[in-house]
Parts: structure tokens; sequence; C-alpha cells
């Protein structure tokens, strides 16, 4: 029988909306790459994804992984480490044009270079290349780097007939190349990246010699190299690496020997005094894992930005360590288990760069390329 009188048909509550503090600490949780649509869903979400990202702690500094294969058509496909959710993401984009073999010498720099073409990217997300001329002498292991809109290609000369030191100097706003005084005789014999460590701010280039820990510098306005610096804080370190942190100029030092790495110790140095103070020590841990089934550790790379340092192998980096500076000198550490190398193998080459990625950088990446993709890994 149907109902009587002015009974009426039960209702379903509709659930509030989230606003103000509350959809903010819940966006809060969510990894960098799912906030893009979220900012997407009304005015109150895109007001709420601006304002989490505005905070400290967000966003943090992408470890990137390019591998390249190692036989034509040499394809690069591309992974990040995002922080906040401590997992791998999978990033599809266009193809990165074959040059050379793809190479980086500092945090967010991607090159190659051959006796036709020099091809260089430094934006966060390799949205944008530069393809110049190639420098006038053919180098085949140079020590490159990018300082404000000079890019600096110094050393490692692979012809009798050219200067070993020659340095040559791309102005990106003037498309143009310029030779200025050599590097300093300090360098002969080892004036290539395999035995350097390089870092920039917006004025100089720092460049360190791995095994003895001495510093350059060069300033490619003035065209001058100052130095050298000795950074050789601590007699067990054996080998040394930099880059800029919290626009700090930090110094990763291993202890012991090769075979017997007994530590990695966190320096500061003053880019005025060049006076070195410790800031902190892997714990015993993290450094066997770095270390590996090989149990050897001859060389570390880093890669930093932000307040993020991460440290690694150069060769076959299963295993990447993080370093967190928090509330000003505290130090929070962990690893991360490198999948992508570990399915790979020897057969690819592995380039790291490191960059401060937000959410106007995923938005120009897919506006600027519809085939740009981003997907949540293990």
């Amino acid at each position: 029988m149907p109902p009587s009188g002015d009974q009426s048909p039960p209702t379903t509550a509709v659930p509030e909306p989230i606003h103000g503090d509350v959809l903010e600490a819940v966006l809060s949780h969510l990894p960098l790459i799912q906030l893009v649509p979220k900012s997407l869903v009304s005015k109150s979400f895109h007001k709420a994804v601006t304002s989490t990202l505005s905070k400290p702690s967000k966003p943090q500094p992408w470890l990137i992984l390019h591998t390249q294969t190692s036989r034509p058509p040499y394809v690069t496909s591309t992974s990040a480490y995002d922080p906040p959710s401590r997992r791998w993401i999978h990033i599809h984009q266009p193809p990165i044009a074959y040059v050379a073999p793809l190479r980086s010498s500092q945090s967010n720099l991607l090159y190659m270079i051959s006796p036709s073409k020099f091809s260089f990217s430094f934006d966060p997300l390799h949205l944008t290349w530069h393809h110049v001329a190639p420098p006038s002498v053919w180098r085949t292991d140079p020590i490159v780097a990018v300082v404000g809109r000079h890019v600096i290609v110094a050393g490692g000369a692979c012809d009798f007939e050219h200067d070993p030191l020659a340095v040559e100097i791309y102005d990106v706003s003037l498309r143009a190349w310029t030779k200025p005084e050599p590097m300093p005789e300090a360098f002969t014999g080892a004036a290539s990246m395999t035995w350097h460590s390089v870092a920039s701010d917006d004025r100089r280039m720092f460049v360190l010699e791995k095994n003895n820990g001495v510093l350059h510098t060069f300033d490619p306005v003035t065209n001058t190299w100052c130095g050298p610096y000795d950074l050789r804080h601590d007699s067990l370190v054996f080998q040394s690496c930099i880059g800029f942190c919290y626009n700090r100029l930090i110094l990763i030092g291993l202890l012991g020997l090769p075979d017997d790495v007994i530590g990695v110790k966190v320096f500061e140095v003053s880019c005025e005094s060049f006076t070195v103070r410790e800031i902190t020590e892997m714990p015993l841990d993290l450094v066997e894992k770095l270390k590996g089934d090989e149990l050897q550790v001859s060389s570390v790379e880093v890669r930093m930005a932000g307040n993020v340092v991460y440290i690694y192998k150069p060769v076959l980096p299963e295993e990447v360590i993080v370093c967190e500076f928090v509330n000003g000198g505290e130090c929070n550490w962990w690893g991360v288990s490198n999948v992508v190398a570990s399915d790979r193998g020897i057969a690819e080459r592995f380039v790291f760069t490191c960059s401060n990625v937000g959410i106007d950088e995923l938005r120009r990446a897919t506006r600027v390329d519809r085939r740009f993709r981003f997907a949540l890994g293990i």
C-alpha cells in the first residue's frame, strides 16, 4: 500500500564539503604529482593546494634518474624519487635527441658533447634543450658547469695539438662562445671531470679535486681563477665531493680506505674564508647500505637541492642515501632502494640530476607537451 498522510521517503545525508585547514591537512599527505589534478577541482582546492605547497616542507627536491641505453637508438627513460611519499615516479616524456652519451656534472645540469654539437639543459624537468655549435677545442671529459647565463667548459682536451687546460664559455643570452685564460697550472695532468667534483652558485664555479681535497673557484664574468684552498679538514677523508644545499657549500667526505670505508661525514664550507665545519655523520647502518654487496666504495657522487642531499655510488647505484636538513641544523637520514637501476643492470648509463620541482613545473611540463605523464611507481 502507498504511504498515507504526509510521510515522505527517507533521504540520504550529503556530506559536508571539506574546506580550509582540514582540506590543507588532507592534501599535505598527497604526493606532488597528485596535487596537480586536485588544484583544478575548484577555487577552494586550488587555494588549498597553493597554500600547502607554500609551506617550508613542500615541495622537496626530486632526485631524477635518467637511463640511456648503450645501443642505437640510445633510448632515454626518466624516473624520479619523491621524498614526501618516498616512492619512485615514472616520467613519460618526449625522447631526448641523441647527440652523444648523456652526462651530468652538477645537480640540475644535463649535457651531451660531440665534435659537431653541444647540447645542454638545466631547467628542473629539462623541458628546454639548447643545441649549439661545440667548443672550438674537442674534449672527451671536460669539466662543465652553469653559472648564471654562462656555461663553462674547461679542460678535458683529447688532442695533443690543443691546450689541455683550455677554457671556453658559452653565453646563453648572446649565443656565443668566448675563450678566456686557461685553467691554473695546478690542474696539469688532471684537468678532467673524472678527477673533480663541481658545484656553482650565482657567481662562481667551484672545482674540487676529489682525492686531495683541493678547491679552486672560477668567476666567468671577470675570468678569474682563485685558489688553491685546502679542504682536508679530517685526516681520515680519502675522497670527497661538493654541492650546494640551502645555499651552503656542502662537502661529503669518505673516511678510511676504498676497501675499508669506516664512515661518511658531512661538512659545511665557508664560501669566503673556505674554512670547514663538520655538520653530521652518516649512520653506520647506512654506510653499509652504501657499500652494497661489493663492500667497497672508491668514490661517491652527490646531488643536492633545497634542503636535501643525495649520496650514491657512480657505478650501478642500487642504493641512494638521503640526508635531509630540518629545523635549522638537525639531519634526517634514510636509504632509498634504486629499483630502476636494479631492474636495468649495467648495460645502461645512469645519470642523476636533482631539482626543486613544484606544481608550476609539473603544469608547465604537461602544457608544453601533452606527452608528459607522471605516475607513481614502487
